[in-house]
């Protein structure tokens, strides 16, 4: 008889030969793997005009999101203390150790950051963040959750954000969406979530579930209808990127997995191929070409809509002071007393540099970038090795392991191009940088409890075959 696990260590005896835990409703998963409420933000509904943490001015939500984490912290803690048995693979150690080296050179930053305490109290929200993934890094690796559910359920939370989007469009649409002269309207998400990260992550989620036919396909196309209509109404490139380049991905691994399949990637690529052309000659190409860049200059479209300014001004900056301008606090003070730029937002309302490699570059300097790459490769690396694996006896099958990692990497690979756009996936307190951490530690216990369960079919693989041997020898 299944039971459903309590804590770190519990339900061992079935963990250790890789079965997952039952099957859990919505907020019993939520209480049984509470990492998963971060990516919730928590949600502020709140205008963010006037809120600055690098001056002290605060409101109630700041506290409200503190509060978050740290209940969710003190119960990792907890769960870390009274553990029966805590075990996490080397591999993953590595990576943790990176992940603590980056969050020392953070807390070190407040020594000559203009803002000490605020750059003190962000990197204490760093690390409360990593307890609360190791204690799940720890505790699913004991005693796994089921693996497809922790999908279906990070897009539960998605869809919920979602909901509240909606809802704030329809009773207040100024906190959550914007009228640009030219463009149209682009619907953010205001302090609830980015609509950026929202939509793309639901739409990736069902158009993978769609083509590997892992669930209802009905419901897996309402999602992704919608959240691809969200996404369309960002009228932000760097959430069209988000979600076009995953999906090509998705495409091609289906393509991959049979002829037919194949067969009719390529015929639905030459068609749409073919389809493009003629709209494009019919409508005319200036006008398809002022719909796609929206009516922005050529001037804006090299730089990024004055995007790469800024980062020419951090790398230049860290050139003199390698060791970076301070964790948060640093750009947000030094960037708004620098008015040498010419850019075409007002310097005042920059608090980030729109880009979560060059934000870490600015908190930390050059030795924060390396060790935040190098971990980063080291995850896509672990987990990419594992998503190849085939367990024995299935050669040509994709395990349900194989699945949640796959679609993991895919998601990790949206963010890093969600990040080319955004600095949220660095800054503590923001939904982009909690549902980061979260894939991430997917990954690594999926790949290590794939590589558990491969090695233990080897072991039975060739303890099945000695016996035979053995018997063999005896007649």
């Amino acid at each position: 008889m299944k039971t459903v696990s309590k804590g770190i260590g519990a339900n061992v005896s079935t963990s250790l030969m890789g079965q997952p835990s039952a099957r859990m409703p919505f907020i019993s998963f939520l209480m049984r793997y509470p990492i998963y409420l971060l990516a919730f933000g928590p949600p502020t509904f709140r205008s963010s005009v006037g809120i600055d943490a690098t001056k002290g001015v605060l409101d109630v939500w700041a506290f409200i999101q503190a509060f978050w984490i740290a209940a969710i912290t003190f119960i990792s803690i907890y769960r870390i203390l009274t553990a029966g048995i805590i075990y996490i693979p080397q591999k993953i150690r590595n990576i943790l150790i990176l992940a603590t080296i980056l969050g020392l050179l953070f807390s070190l930053s407040a020594l000559y950051s203009p803002s000490r305490s605020v750059s003190f109290a962000y990197s204490l929200l760093y690390f409360m963040t990593l307890i609360s993934i190791i204690a799940f890094i720890a505790d699913a690796y004991i005693s796994p959750p089921d693996w497809m559910q922790c999908l279906l359920y990070m897009r539960r939370i998605m869809l919920v954000l979602y909901a509240m989007i909606i809802i704030a469009l329809i009773v207040d649409p100024k906190e959550v969406m914007v009228y640009i002269p030219g463009v149209g309207i682009r619907l953010g998400g205001g302090t609830i979530a980015p609509i950026s990260l929202v939509c793309p992550t639901i739409a990736i989620i069902s158009a993978y579930y769609i083509v590997y036919s892992l669930e209802p396909k009905a419901k897996s196309i309402i999602y992704f209808v919608s959240a691809f209509a969200g996404t369309l109404i960002t009228q932000s490139r760097g959430a069209e990127l988000t979600l076009l380049l995953p999906l090509v991905i998705v495409g091609v691994l289906w393509a991959s997995s049979s002829k037919r399949s194949s067969y009719l990637f390529i015929s639905s690529a030459l068609t749409l191929l073919v389809s493009t052309v003629l709209a494009v000659a019919y409508i005319g190409g200036e006008r398809v070409w002022n719909l796609i860049n929206r009516n922005q200059s050529l001037e804006g479209i090299k730089s990024a809509s004055g995007r790469t300014d800024i980062w020419k001004f951090v790398i230049a900056y860290c050139l003199s002071h390698p060791l970076g301008m301070g964790y948060i606090a640093g750009f947000r003070i030094y960037f708004k007393s620098y008015f040498a730029l010419g850019i075409q937002v007002d310097t005042s309302r920059i608090g980030a540099s729109h880009n979560s490699f060059i934000d870490v570059l600015a908190d930390a300097g050059w030795p924060a970038l390396a060790i935040y790459l190098c971990m980063l490769f080291l995850i896509v690396l672990y987990g990419w090795s594992s998503a190849n694996m085939r367990p024995l006896g299935k050669m040509s099958a994709i395990d349900p392991f194989q699945h949640v990692i796959r679609c993991s990497l895919l998601l990790l690979f949206s963010f890093f191009i969600n990040g080319m756009d955004t600095s949220d996936f660095s800054v503590p307190l923001r939904t982009s940088f909690y549902l980061q951490f979260i894939v991430i530690s997917m990954i690594l216990v999926y790949s290590a409890n794939i590589r558990r369960k491969m090695r233990a079919d080897l072991f039975m693989y060739r303890e099945l075959s000695g016996l035979t041997l053995s018997h063999s020898e005896t007649l």
